[in-house]
């Protein structure tokens, strides 16, 4: 990955993205370029999710029509296509066209409704809020944008560690590696939701 910092690196920075997959999403290649939007979408819906609940005050059912609508623009609207990482990094642009979608919303007649011709994403929103009321409270008294800027970054390295630990669950039930699997388990139990410090 190049562009924002390491993956859980020793600096707590917001892991970069890869340009790869910025790349591939905007391909012309279909199957190429959902694959890639995919990617991008798992990755950052939680964080954006819980950015729009935090930064705009949102109540959970806002900020999953808010989150449905920003995803649907970056797709439809091509967000990725005007992406230019020479002037931004992705989480910065990602925020910005966040808040631009936002602020639109207030002023059009009516937004997309949840499961209408909208592209629907099944996303655990339930899990999201579990979290969200362990941190809220000391966030909602910390109005900088550091400090948001800062949640952003440890939503995106949980939900990267979050994916990175199902794909290997999933592998080791493929190739029938209990012992792996078993490991996997007994962490995930545990709650362990981030990588472990070494």
């Amino acid at each position: 990955m190049t562009g924002d910092g390491t993956i859980g690196g020793g600096d707590g920075r917001f892991p970069e993205t890869r340009w790869s997959a910025v790349i591939a999403a905007r391909s012309d290649d279909p199957v190429e370029r959902r694959r890639a939007l995919d990617l991008l979408i798992s990755a950052y819906w939680k964080p954006v999710y819980k950015y729009i609940r935090i930064h705009w005050n949102k109540s959970s059912d806002e900020a999953q029509d808010l989150r449905q609508e920003f995803f649907t623009h970056l797709i439809e609207k091509d967000f990725l296509d005007r992406y230019d990482p020479a002037r931004a990094r992705l989480r910065t642009y990602l925020r910005v066209c966040v808040d631009g979608v936002i602020a639109n919303e207030s002023k059009a007649a009516g937004r997309l409704k949840r499961g209408g011709d909208a592209i629907h994403l099944s996303l655990d929103f339930n899990a999201a809020e579990i979290e969200l009321a362990r941190v809220s409270p000391a966030l909602r008294q910390m109005a900088s944008s550091d400090a948001i800027e800062d949640c952003f970054e440890k939503e995106w390295i949980r939900s990267l560690f979050t994916l990175a630990v199902e794909s290997l669950r999933g592998e080791c039930e493929r190739k029938g590696k209990q012992v792996q699997l078993t490991l996997i388990r007994n962490l995930r139990s545990r709650g362990c939701s981030q990588p472990p410090r070494l």
